[in-house]
């Protein structure tokens, strides 16, 4: 078969990868694809731990304001991350692939939007046109941009490998993608951008701008590296016909119907609540509380040390246990962490750091098997629909994810215009203790709430999951031995 007369996306392309052959998974499709999230946490990262701090104490934004802006933006996410999951599903793929193809198109875009919404020389602007300046900036990088280009990215994981075990390592590297962009924006931040102004350490809005236009620039050669290193080479051929009747209200209701997918988007909204508040309240926590930011940089890096440590386990752990399993057990250990520092309070920053690594240590588990739960969930949606729809499970898993962001900062933002932080009463005592209050328990609860979910409420554990493979596996085969 010639490659010019592979016309449609079914099983023509499933027959001219098997006769031609297509490079072995390995090593480099995980490099590339640690590559993209790490290009995506350069943006995403900076945005969800830095953007209110900078708007609150740089752009003199109210902080419940900000929080409104974001959750505002969850909304519009609502279309914009459905319409792409769509797109992806309903497109041809190319040479390259159905997904890696809107890494190139959309890489430019995304990282100047993002370096957009941090210019600090529009702080004695109007308050109104500083609001209006970040509505508009914040909705065009991350409902538009960056919507284009990480649904693509995300779905792509199951057209990389069929393999349990390949996209159990996928979703490994990918976590560690985004833990290295954590760590150089939350241990690099704290070291560059604060000064000590009258003994209060603050953040320096110029320098700020500078970073986020460096970590744009490095993100853009972290979504190159991804697109030319990672291979699509599992492509699923269903019938055209089938998806072109595949409405989008059909899709919402199959999706209403999956217990799989219901509970793993409860989940996300959970590990999104307890995780970015524990980053974007570190901005708080360390330079007020605290007044250290060395040790927030120093955080960050034990915060690396503890997601390394959870990578070398996570994928034995999962193979005996079960991915879910293990996630359970992880997320309860980092509620009575929480627990345990809001009670304790020491006044030690460094005994905060080492206990509060052990929070990061049972996140880190359920990071490393997360991305492969997805995986799951869109193999036991082929086999409950009928049609495989990588990209519109993924669309509304990475919904739900935004809506997370969004509570974190709309809850955190809401919490510290309630204990009266602003720029004038950022240091005073009562303010300080409300911030140390709400960075451990909204990470409590939501890391409780988790555990929950993902043992009582969600379905694929590690015999299902097993059950599940094998079934697709012998679909592929049958289908196979017919072309």
């Amino acid at each position: 078969m010639k490659r010019e007369e592979v016309s449609d996306y079914g099983y023509e392309m499933e027959k001219f990868n098997m006769e031609n052959g297509y490079r072995k998974f390995g090593l480099r499709d995980k490099i590339g694809y640690l590559f993209g999230d790490f290009g995506n946490d350069f943006t995403f990262i900076l945005s969800s731990s830095f953007l209110l701090k900078f708007y609150t104490d740089v752009m003199g934004v109210s902080a419940a304001v900000v929080g409104f802006v974001m959750m505002f933006a969850r909304f519009v996410d609502a279309f914009t991350d459905i319409a792409m999951g769509r797109i992806c599903d309903q497109s041809r793929g190319t040479a390259a692939g159905k997904f890696k193809p809107w890494i190139l198109r959309m890489c430019v875009p995304v990282v100047v939007s993002s370096f957009l919404i941090y210019q600090s020389g529009l702080r004695d602007a109007p308050m109104w046109l500083k609001i209006a300046y970040l509505f508009v900036t914040y909705i065009l990088w991350g409902s538009v941009f960056y919507t284009s280009i990480n649904i693509p990215y995300g779905s792509m994981a199951s057209a990389i490998s069929q393999e349990p075990s390949d996209r159990q390592s996928l979703s490994t590297f990918r976590s560690i993608g985004g833990a290295l962009a954590g760590v150089i924006i939350g241990a690099g931040i704290p070291i560059l951008a604060y000064d000590n102004v009258n003994g209060n350490t603050v953040l320096n809005g110029g320098r700020f701008t500078l970073i986020a236009g460096a970590l744009s620039l490095l993100a853009l050669g972290c979504y190159l590296l991804c697109y030319f290193l990672v291979t699509e080479r599992v492509r699923p051929g269903e019938d055209t016909e089938a998806r072109k009747e595949n409405s989008i209200l059909k899709m919402f209701r199959n999706a209403i119907r999956n217990r799989a997918l219901i509970s793993i988007i409860a989940a996300s909204v959970m590990m999104l609540l307890a995780q970015l508040t524990m980053q974007s309240m570190a901005n708080y926590v360390y330079p007020n509380f605290y007044q250290n930011t060395a040790a927030q940089s120093a955080s960050m890096v034990v915060m690396l040390i503890g997601m390394f440590a959870a990578a070398a386990v996570a994928k034995p752990l999962a193979t005996r246990f079960g991915k879910a399993e293990i996630s359970v057990v992880a997320n309860l250990l980092a509620c009575a962490i929480n627990v345990l520092l809001f009670f304790w309070r020491p006044e030690n920053v460094w005994i905060y750091v080492l206990i509060q690594a052990v929070s990061w240590f049972g996140l880190g588990i359920f990071s490393m098997v997360n991305w492969a739960l997805i995986t799951d969930v869109i193999d036991y949606s082929e086999i409950k629909n009928g049609i495989r729809e990588d990209g519109s499970v993924y669309a509304l898993y990475s919904f739900a994810r935004k809506v997370g962001q969004a509570a974190s900062a709309g809850l955190s933002g809401a919490l510290l215009s309630m204990i009266g932080y602003t720029q004038d009463t950022a240091f005073d005592t009562k303010v300080v203790n409300g911030i140390y209050d709400i960075s451990l328990l909204l990470p409590a609860i939501g890391f409780l709430l988790l555990g929950l979910i993902l043992w009582f409420w969600y379905p694929l554990h590690r015999k299902e999951v097993e059950k599940n493979v094998e079934i697709l596996r012998n679909k592929r085969e049958e289908t196979n031995r017919k072309e």
